[in-house]
């Protein structure tokens, strides 16, 4: 799950022209913590997962991989 977790991550941050501190700063995290989660080397936890789900406007089933369905 990291690394498909990490390349949606990727893909809808640049989606939507956002940098990785930008992410990080509406999902109230560090820039090193939302890196980590784009190189899958640390998975976020559920909360911090439904705020980056909530900024991309994609479902959290679609971060994780579960379904290709980009829609809530």
């Amino acid at each position: 799950m990291k690394e498909i977790l990490a390349a949606r991550l990727r893909q809808c941050r640049r989606e939507k022209g956002l940098t990785q501190w930008e992410a990080a700063v509406y999902c109230d995290i560090t820039e090193k913590a939302y890196q980590n989660y784009e190189l899958a080397a640390r998975e976020p936890k559920l909360g911090i997962l439904i705020r980056i789900s909530d900024l991309y406007g994609v479902s959290l089933d679609y971060l994780t991989g579960r379904s290709d369905e980009r829609e809530f």
